[in-house]
């Protein structure tokens, strides 16, 4: 069986964005909520949130109780929507979430935010520093994982920034050693990572112990500093170590030179289940096995046991992957690297709509059928 499932982020529609912006909701607000829940067959389960969508008409200052149930109400029906397209493993999209970064760096003490900076797609994220030793402060992941785990019908898995991004996105200004004007920074540097290790190994306990049944790492730094590629390695092992036979575990990279993190990351075989890789953004669009050049890398994947997390859809474009297209993505990798595949986008579809998510999601589950 090809396990199908969603990377994390999905958009937020547009009632669950403006009242944490103090913009008042309105009627197309309502058209949408309605649209979707009648596309969902799940009207019978969102009449208190179009009720309170519609007394919050003009209102710039919803109640702290609206925000906790809309927020509620965008996580089912987001869940709803990756279950009704037939993933295997679903999530509610981060609606929980602010941002990957900067949501659980406010969990953690020890930080301060020091201002925006610009991240990829033109997006801005508060970066901080680390100014005295970590603490956590709340279980990050619990509550989305509880309220997910009390409506979700298929298995759920729950998303998590690894160690080594927060610590690679921030400033430090707690861990180092100024000797003879040298910067003493390799050593502080592992320092800081440990300690965050042992915060996010904290929350993966908690998730694994409010019943999620896949956790995905998710490590967009893990190859931006080539020097540092040992040690990402050697803080994932930190982090989940002895961890493996309670929840099954992904990480996720997109957008990198996956071939830098080999040999080192084959040290996670067996306690890593699936690694999961952007493969079509570089792909072409052309049928055929002559025009799979953006799956080159699977041929690393010969000397291992990973579980390939392949990347059949671009999350980058509305244009809509055909079935056909995804099934020659998968049966091209079937060859190289036998059955040990789950199929998902190349990341999140965070950029797209709703609508076009949906389709491309749709098509890819097709897709997957169509081979078993």
């Amino acid at each position: 069986m090809i396990i199908t499932h969603e990377i994390g982020s999905l958009a937020k529609p547009s009632w669950r964005v403006k009242p944490f912006r103090n913009l008042p909701l309105n009627e197309n607000d309502l058209n949408e909520a309605i649209r979707w829940a009648k596309k969902l067959n799940i009207e019978s389960e969102t009449e208190e949130l179009f009720e309170i969508i519609k007394r919050n008409f003009n209102n710039v200052n919803i109640s702290e109780d609206d925000k906790r149930k809309i927020i509620f109400y965008s996580s089912l029906y987001a869940v709803r929507l990756l279950e009704s397209v037939g993933l295997d493993l679903v999530y509610d999209g981060e609606q929980h979430r602010s941002e990957m970064y900067e949501y659980p760096i406010r969990n953690i003490e020890g930080f301060e935010f020091k201002g925006h900076v610009r991240s990829f797609d033109n997006k801005y994220y508060r970066k901080a520093s680390i100014v005295s030793k970590p603490k956590l402060k709340n279980y990050y992941h619990r509550r989305e994982t509880q309220e997910i785990k009390s409506f979700v019908k298929k298995k759920l898995k729950i998303p998590i920034t690894g160690p080594y991004t927060l610590v690679d996105w921030s400033f430090n200004e707690y861990y180092y050693k100024i000797d003879l004007f040298q910067i003493q920074d390799k050593k502080y540097r592992w320092e800081f990572l440990e300690d965050i290790c042992y915060i996010v190994r904290q929350n993966i306990e908690d998730i694994i112990s409010n019943g999620a049944d896949f956790i995905q790492i998710d490590e967009p730094a893990a190859t931006t500093k080539r020097e540092e590629i040992e040690m990402f390695v050697d803080a994932i092992y930190k982090t989940v170590n002895g961890l493996q036979n309670k929840s099954t575990f992904s990480i996720h990279i997109c957008f990198s030179d996956y071939q830098l993190l080999f040999p080192y990351i084959e040290k996670l075989d067996g306690i890593i289940t699936e690694l999961h890789f952007e493969y079509a953004n570089r792909d072409s669009w052309e049928l055929g096995k002559q025009n799979r050049k953006g799956y080159d890398i699977l041929k690393s994947f010969k000397g291992n046991n990973f579980v390939v997390g392949l990347g059949v859809i671009d999350v980058h474009t509305d244009r809509i992957e055909s079935v056909d297209l995804i099934k020659d993505r998968i049966l091209y990798a079937l060859d190289t690297v036998g059955n040990r595949i789950y199929v998902a986008p190349d990341c999140g579809l965070r950029t797209r709509t709703w609508d076009v998510a949906y389709q491309k999601l749709s098509n890819m589950v097709e897709a997957v059928k169509c081979i078993t």
